[in-house]
């Protein structure tokens, strides 16, 4: 029998991105970077919707910081999980593995110290090459400075399966949504369902892609407009909006524990919370947006190809 990947932890299906928290962030980010009091009300609004677990990452400029702060504030520090990540290591350190290994301790020492966890949850390395050295973090899960171990892993198709597959991954952190089937289809997520890894799903809205006004996309991305008209049809025809169709999507594809998304305001949580509230798309609809969508090209599909 599978065991229903971070049990203990009866996670939401939402996970509270927070990268805004710590920097502007996303193609589709128009308010910037949220004051402090804002970032209190957002998380006292995730909380009350049912929100349990929070992303960030020590790249993420102060959001380790902010967020820590803004938990134990509101007193619900110690019955939430965080996810963290290592800061990418440097070519020199990737190379040596005594380097390796005191950077990564650092960085891990400094998410305890920044968020206010002496054992964090989850620590993700933040790109797949450091993962190599994951031996790291399994030597400091048993030093009592973290609990559960993953890699955050890249847009292509490969590693993500690899690593689902390695009895020290607890948990992968992977970007897909409705226009990029690319891991799913590799067989990324049925590898982490089958060896009760956790899969927290990046990018369900493509940085704001998917759901930002269409006179807003940029012309070299413009080749997503049709394909967008298109999963909008499915959507009204369900009764639904876009941004609704992008999330119940990926909450109803086999392996995914979490869907990870961002929020710049109040009142986008609140409307997430809603969402997430109705479950799964059902099966008729995931059928018609796999149709509507075709194999796209790398570059509509991995944001940091976007400015190249």
């Amino acid at each position: 029998m599978l065991t229903r990947p971070f049990a203990d932890y009866d996670l939401s299906t939402l996970m509270l991105g927070t990268v805004q928290f710590g920097m502007p962030y996303g193609i589709a980010n128009v308010t910037g970077q949220p004051a402090y009091k804002d970032v209190i009300e957002i998380l006292a609004a995730a909380i009350e919707g049912g929100v349990n677990c929070f992303d960030t990452a020590a790249a993420y400029g102060n959001s380790e910081d902010v967020l820590g702060r803004a938990l134990r504030e509101l007193g619900v520090l110690e019955r939430v999980m965080v996810v963290t990540k290592v800061r990418a290591l440097t070519p020199e350190e990737l190379a040596d593995p005594r380097r390796a290994t005191h950077a990564i301790e650092q960085s891990v020492a400094d998410s305890r110290c920044y968020l206010g966890i002496d054992t964090l949850p989850v620590v993700l390395f933040h790109r797949e090459a450091d993962a190599k050295y994951l031996p790291v973090l399994e030597d400091l899960k048993a030093r009592g400075w973290l609990r559960h171990a993953g890699v955050s892993c890249d847009n292509t198709p490969g590693p993500a399966t690899t690593f689902a597959e390695q009895p020290n991954v607890a948990a992968l952190q992977i970007p897909a949504n409705a226009f990029d089937h690319r891991h799913r289809d590799d067989g990324a997520f049925a590898a982490a369902e089958s060896h009760g890894v956790g899969v927290f799903v990046r990018s369900v809205f493509l940085q704001g892609l998917m759901v930002m006004p269409e006179e807003a996309i940029p012309e070299a991305l413009s080749d997503v407009v049709p394909i967008r008209r298109k999963l909008a049809v499915v959507a009204a025809e369900g009764g639904i909006t876009l941004p609704e169709l992008a999330i119940r999507y990926m909450l109803a594809l086999k392996g995914v524990t979490c869907v990870l998304t961002g929020v710049e305001t109040v009142e986008q949580v609140r409307a997430n919370c809603a969402i997430f509230a109705h479950g799964p798309l059902d099966a008729e609809s995931v059928r018609q947006v796999d149709a509507a969508v075709p194999p796209l090209p790398e570059r509509l599909l991995t944001p940091r190809m976007w400015e190249e």
